[in-house]
């Protein structure tokens, strides 16, 4: 367990206030996954340099290191518990560990056969539960108190991505299969289809904030599904192309396709971003199906996003995704972590038309 930055306060330059503040003393490695605390602007960032690292983000969008702890592999999930003082972790170790802020201590508390691609934390009416979902094929659910799962539930195939909106969890296999779980009954699945969209699932990730539960699948193939549980919405199930390019400036014909790295949900609004290999992000209301907001195109692939506890900002690391394989990894590829400030008319619902 080692703090960084405790001597000094690392500070950006005051940014103007439409230029996103870059975080300094980032990772020595790709950036895999984000996450912000439910009770304060700390955020946990998980890399393939083996670590996790942990930010104090200030008013102005200054950062501080406040902590870091470690794998024995690749860092794939981060997430917190509900009272955020307990960041989770997963990786290619193939174990879960929980860091207590309180103390600076931090201890296994999941173990599978297999890498550990995605933690989630789960408030239940009985207490936090946390699940994982692994390239073993299995989701366990851990009380964190016990060194042997709660349950185990058999996936199809490797879990790739998962998300959880209580009671809805939705977890993404190989093949194309999407497993819809009500957690009143956790160790079944409520129903299972094949994904809406054609290629490999990348990210699944559960609405925010709507009337109707349901998620949004992100495809290797520039593709993004709007996807309701219930039968009743299904007649609102969309799909749409993204992160794509011309060939040529002036061809228009969208040929050049990238992967969709992750999708998250405004905690207020219920809109949506997504990134993509292809260095951009946008955001989206569902609902009037309609794009509110492209950023510049970074120097390099979008990896991951999130959202703070109240929406007010927007994390995102510039990260090698391996879409192009080895050969993409260039030497002095960009590995930065960005912040943006959320102005109200980018994140905010348009009337439907």
């Amino acid at each position: 367990m080692s703090f960084f930055g405790t001597n000094t306060t690392t500070t950006a330059p005051a940014a103007p206030a439409e230029k996103d503040i870059e975080v300094p003393e980032t990772p020595t490695d790709s950036i895999s996954s984000l996450a912000f605390s439910p009770a304060a602007d700390y955020l946990a960032v998980g890399s393939w340099d083996n670590n996790v690292r942990l930010y104090e983000v200030g008013a102005g969008g200054q950062t501080q290191g406040k902590a870091m702890f470690g794998h024995q592999g690749p860092v794939l999930s981060v997430c917190w518990n509900k009272e955020g003082n307990k960041v989770i972790s997963g990786g290619a170790d193939n174990a879960a560990r929980m860091f207590d802020i309180t103390n600076g201590q931090s201890q296994q508390v999941a173990q599978h056969d297999a890498p550990v691609k995605v933690v989630k934390w789960i408030e239940t009416p009985q207490g936090g539960i946390l699940a994982t979902g692994s390239w073993d094929k299995t989701v366990k659910y851990w009380d964190m108190r016990s060194p042997t799962p709660v349950a185990t539930v058999q996936l199809p195939e490797r879990c790739y991505s998962m998300d959880v909106q209580y009671p809805l969890m939705v977890v993404a296999t190989a093949e194309r299969n999407i497993q819809i779980f009500n957690l009143t009954n956790p160790n079944t699945a409520y129903k299972t289809i094949t994904s809406p969209l054609k290629w490999q699932t990348r990210v699944v990730s559960c609405f925010t904030n709507s009337a109707s539960s349901g998620f949004a699948v992100g495809s290797v193939e520039g593709r993004v599904a709007i996807q309701y549980v219930e039968e009743k919405d299904s007649s609102n199930n969309f799909s749409f192309k993204c992160h794509r390019k011309d060939q040529t400036p002036n061809a228009k014909d969208q040929s050049l396709v990238y992967a969709v790295n992750d999708i998250s949900f405004h905690p207020v609004h219920g809109t949506f971003s997504t990134c993509g290999s292809d260095g951009t992000i946008h955001f989206w209301d569902k609902d009037a199906r309609t794009r509110l907001k492209t950023f510049e195109a970074a120097p390099g692939p979008i990896s991951a996003t999130t959202f703070n506890r109240n929406g007010t900002i927007f994390a995102y690391a510039v990260s090698y995704d391996w879409s192009k394989g080895h050969s993409g990894m260039t030497p002095g590829h960009p590995n930065k972590l960005m912040l943006h400030a959320c102005k109200d008319d980018e994140v905010k619902r348009r009337p439907k038309k």
